[in-house]
């Protein structure tokens, strides 16, 4: 089972090597990786060619952001399932594309997911918060329930027949992608129970106040769109990661 992994970069070079070595370092061979790079204007691309033997394709060119160089990555990928490794994010451990593949055999699932750490910036030891999934039921999305989608690996056909990443969606077309797969197409889904990505903490969604008002409408209009009553699910949504800043093992 090949699986593609793709990792959007524009002017990535504080955090790109920390990516791409956990990249390196896992054990499972069959991996498509490609890096969509958004015309970068520091040495990103160079780290990219000098620490990184895996790299199977490189696309260096503007784009529209990080949904349209996903979207990119999404399109020039030939792999079973597709990933996603961001640019300031790493593997927690060398075995986390084999687990992975692992649940896909073993359970026949379309879609699988896990559990993800958010780290400090200058210390990926450093967990400042476990975002624990649990178990899927298609139940838990109408309350306000994601699974953490750097951790989310579906099978590449779904892309091409559900749809990629809603490009009007600035900060949570993530969020719309995963209700409309999950949701409204109620793709087959299986829990990886452990930490598989670590994430550095300071995402566009939570930059500024701003960015806040503006990832809150989104989310209403991803709801919408999906047809789930907004006003619960968004609340719980919310509230429900709270808990993942107190219980941090």
């Amino acid at each position: 089972m090949k699986v593609s992994i793709i990792t959007a970069t524009y002017n990535s070079e504080k955090t790109i090597l920390d990516t791409l070595k956990s990249l390196e370092a896992q054990t499972y061979k069959n991996i498509e990786y490609i890096i969509v790079d958004g015309a970068s204007k520091d040495n990103t691309i160079k780290l990219v060619k000098s620490n990184c033997s895996r790299v199977s394709s490189i696309i260096s060119e503007s784009d529209k952001g990080i949904y349209d160089a996903l979207n990119k990555g999404i399109q020039a990928s030939t792999g079973d399932i597709v990933g996603f490794l961001h640019s300031d994010d790493l593997f927690a451990y060398p075995d986390v594309v084999k687990d992975i593949v692992s649940t896909f055999i073993d359970s026949h699932c379309d879609a699988a997911y896990a559990d993800l750490e958010y780290v400090s910036k200058g210390d990926t030891d450093n967990i400042i918060r476990l975002w624990k999934s649990g178990l899927y039921s298609r139940d838990k999305i109408k309350n306000g329930w994601m699974p953490p989608h750097p951790t989310f690996y579906m099978k590449r056909d779904l892309y091409e027949k559900y749809g990629l990443f809603d490009l009007s969606f600035k900060i949570a077309a993530d969020y719309d992608s995963l209700l409309r797969y999950l949701w409204t197409h109620n793709v087959k889904m299986s829990y990886l129970p452990k930490v598989v990505i670590k994430m550095r903490v300071g995402g566009a969604s939570n930059r500024s106040f701003k960015n806040i008002i503006q990832k809150t409408t989104e989310d209403i209009n991803a709801l919408k769109n999906n047809k789930i009553f907004w006003p619960g699910a968004l609340f719980i949504k919310n509230f429900s990661k709270i808990p993942q800043f107190l219980f941090k093992k």
